[in-house]
């Protein structure tokens, strides 16, 4: 059932909500922002291993990932909560211009160490794009109408999914293009892109002087962070070549744990300070829905990091084939989030989004897990369409509950954290997937070796005197009649060059594997279903963020004078102040300031 909607009385006299077409100016600017750290993250994946070619340097290119990981993670909570003290706009303007000089950077580097330097300058910036862009649209648009612009936020998320293996293959497949090596446009196609971002932010997006919160920088905290996630993500990407239980592993964690500890103890003291408040564990909504965000991004970044693998090398796709074959994927995506988005809007209801979208991301990846060697084409875009529609309808309202259980003073920390345990998630899902996969395909190969032995295709391969004379194909035959010693998983470019019937137990071992790994992953969405259950629904909230934080003001300032009014005449008969924490908007009492409440009272339910 709907309640009637509220006309909020701004504080402000002179703020004027924008409009649905200066809000759609605004979100392109917005979106351009988010594509271009969406964009990145794909489209170097799939030209790494052409630029680690050319700089020489192809054994360091997990360097280039975890520099532009590190800072991008370690930046996100820092945006939001800097955001909610100074103002958005002006960070921003700095995340994109960080990500532009980075992107300009690295596509002059020389080496892959230069790279990898270069590399986290562009992730400083990355950090803000798409944890403020969630916050700004949330200070000009109410909850209940944020639902379906943030359908647009998803729609580029989805894209970019697709585009990037596209463009990177294309780019990393020229040799020159206006007289610059083909790869170096990987980062340079970002200028543009980012300058036209900040041109339109500069000029559209235009957001009214709000009365600064003063708080100390909590500087211990933030390099607590540090020492605790440096080592963390570094393990988390050298790990599997290291091994979990070596020496540098075993350091990685220890020094992680210390960091975990004095962050926490940072935080508690920083109290309202902090850069993660610890306050915000206390309200149900944030604390289920950072545990719910950490496993999505788990099973979510987990899975889909083997999907591409099983593409290319059981399927035999180009990275541009494979990027193709997921577009059904983002189809979904867009799917989901525009049924959600335009739902919520309606209804006010968000919560049975989250658990049907993680039901169907469960469902997705079971199909995922019994994908073979030979699995139609058609069972795959069907599949992809189911996890992608989960994926559509689960990650929108997640952060949309979040904003509207928070203090409006607290909307960007807590953004921007709900992004940051996500990213923490995909961050651990995809090490701890791909260690998975690659710890178990050897012996899956092996055993399919084993099985196929009798078969007469393998039988009569290894009697096949042509066969037995390419080069191509001398290394499995020597293991099949030596000791057994398979060549090396580390570069699978192999396969493709053997005789089919010797390339088969390889083909059906990675596709045993990825199995095993989707299934894994299926197993932990089910813990997701489990969390969204749990969220609580609180009815969304009439005011947007800016008329949340001018309405306070005004009531502190009444409360204020009302106070010095009863002092100077003496007289106890003066109407009682609001109480602290507590301001009226629109008819509606809302906990807006005290950051141990999370809901609003006395609203009638919907």
């Amino acid at each position: 059932m709907s309640s009637a909607r509220t006309a909020p009385a701004p504080a402000d006299a002179t703020f004027q909500p924008p409009t649905h077409r200066e809000i759609r100016t605004i979100l392109g600017g917005l979106m351009l922002g988010m594509f271009l750290a969406a964009l990145d993250q794909t489209i170097v994946a799939t030209s790494i291993r052409t630029i680690g070619d050319d700089l020489h340097g192809l054994s360091l290119q997990a360097w280039v990932t975890t520099a532009y990981l590190l800072t991008a993670t370690i930046t996100t909570p820092l945006y939001g909560k800097l955001s909610d003290v100074y103002g958005r706009k002006p960070f921003y303007l700095l995340a994109i211009a960080l990500f532009v000089v980075g992107s300009l950077l690295s596509g002059t580097a020389d080496s892959m160490y230069q790279l990898a330097l270069y590399r986290g300058v562009q992730g400083l910036g990355a950090g803000g794009l798409m944890a403020l862009a969630i916050t700004i649209l949330g200070d000009l648009v109410a909850p209940r109408e944020r639902a379906r612009y943030q359908a647009y936020f998803l729609a580029v998320f989805g894209t970019s999914s697709v585009l990037g293996p596209v463009i990177g293959g294309f780019f990393a497949g020229a040799d020159e293009i206006l007289g610059v090596a083909g790869w170096r446009w990987v980062f340079l196609v970002n200028v543009p892109i980012g300058i036209l971002a900040f041109v339109v932010i500069w000029r559209v997006l235009h957001l009214p002087p709000l009365r600064r919160v003063e708080h100390r920088i909590d500087w211990p905290g933030a390099l607590a962070l540090v020492v605790a996630l440096v080592p963390l993500l570094v393990v988390a990407e050298q790990g599997r070549s290291w091994g979990w239980t070596s020496g540098q592993a075993v350091a990685c964690y220890l020094t992680g744990l210390v960091g975990l500890v004095l962050f926490w103890l940072a935080e508690r003291r920083a109290q309202g300070d902090a850069i993660l408040p610890l306050h915000l564990f206390r309200n149900r909504t944030f604390s289920v829905g950072a545990a719910a965000n950490t496993v999505i991004g788990l099973g979510m970044f987990g899975g889909l990091a083997t999907l591409p693998l099983y593409l290319q090398i059981v399927r035999g796709q180009t990275p541009t084939e494979a990027g193709l074959t997921l577009i059904p994927f983002t189809v979904g995506i867009m799917t989901g989030s525009v049924v959600a988005g335009q739902t919520t809007s309606r209804t006010g209801r968000y919560k049975i989004f989250p658990v049907l979208g993680t039901i169907l991301m469960v469902i997705g990846a079971l199909l995922f897990s019994r994908f073979g060697v030979e699995t139609p084409f058609a069972q795959i875009f069907t599949s992809s369409v189911v996890f992608g529609l989960g994926l559509g309808l689960t990650m929108q309202p997640l952060v949309l509950a979040v904003q509207n259980a928070v203090p409006v003073r607290d909307m960007g920390v807590a953004t921007s954290s709900s992004l940051f345990f996500r990213q923490m998630g995909g961050t651990l899902g995809t090490a701890v997937f791909l260690s998975l996969l690659f710890s178990t395909v050897g012996g899956a190969i092996r055993d399919a070796f084993e099985r196929l032995a009798t078969s007469p295709d393998l039988r009569a391969a290894l009697s096949d005197r042509a066969l037995l004379a390419d080069p191509a194909n001398a290394a499995v035959v020597g293991a099949l009649s030596g000791d057994g010693t398979l060549p090396s998983l580390d570069d699978s470019s192999f396969i493709g060059a053997l005789d089919p019937r010797l390339a088969r137990p390889f083909l059906e071992g990675f596709a045993e594997s990825v199995d095993l790994v989707l299934l894994v992953a299926a197993g932990i969405m089910v813990l997701g279903v489990v969390l969204t259950v749990l969220l609580p629904e609180l009815p969304l909230r009439d005011v947007s963020g800016i008329q949340g934080r001018l309405a306070e003001d005004a009531d502190a300032d009444a409360a204020g004078a009302t106070a010095a009014a009863a002092t100077r005449s003496g007289t106890d008969d003066a109407p009682p102040a609001t109480p602290a924490g507590v301001t009226a908007v629109g008819g509606v009492t809302a906990v807006v300031a005290d950051a141990d409440a999370a809901r609003r009272v006395d609203e009638p339910p919907r």
